[in-house]
């Protein structure tokens, strides 16, 4: 039996299914509270426990979080540069998580940090890496750190500017 998806994923999935099989962007319509208001969302999309896909934004680009998550999702099915588009045979084979961000804040520390409990921003001039919360395999400050920087090309000797952020995130 399909467990009862939370409505936040099931406009994901809805999002990346309907783009994928039609390539029309969907309109989300019914608004659940949740979703009226703006916020940096980050789509997931894994395939038998893999990651098939991560797009996100850290701040809104969009009228609202429902606007958001699907562009994000569709983003993640088709333009995450790992992986090759998400073909119309995967779709019942995906699992969609959804994360939604709060405003990012300075931190003066890494000690002001936790790997399970906040997300990560890491910026050197225009330059950003960003990683999330509570991942598998992450399990230091260091380790977040070097992935962001890894993902943004900041050296590791080049000065940063470090934010944190939480998620609540959706599965």
């Amino acid at each position: 039996m399909m467990k009862q998806l939370h409505p936040i994923v099931k406009l994901a999935r809805e999002a990346v299914e309907n783009y994928v099989r039609s390539g029309e962007v969907l309109k989300p319509s019914e608004l659940s509270p949740e979703m009226r208001s703006r916020a940096g969302v980050f789509v997931s999309i894994k395939k038998h426990g893999e990651l098939r896909g991560c797009i996100g934004t850290f701040a809104p680009t969009k009228a609202n979080i429902a606007e958001e998550i699907v562009a994000n999702a569709i983003s993640s099915a088709t333009q995450d540069p790992r992986f090759a588009p998400v073909a119309p045979s995967e779709l019942d084979e995906l699992e969609y998580s959804v994360d939604i961000l709060t405003e990012p804040e300075p931190v003066d520390s890494v000690d002001q940090l936790d790997p399970r409990k906040y997300g990560v921003i890491v910026e050197c001039g225009l330059r950003r890496g960003l990683l999330l919360p509570d991942l598998e395999g992450v399990d230091s400050v260091e380790q977040q750190i070097e992935i962001c920087r890894a993902k943004a090309g900041i050296a590791s000797g080049e000065p940063v500017r470090l934010y944190r952020f939480l998620v609540k995130r959706y599965k």
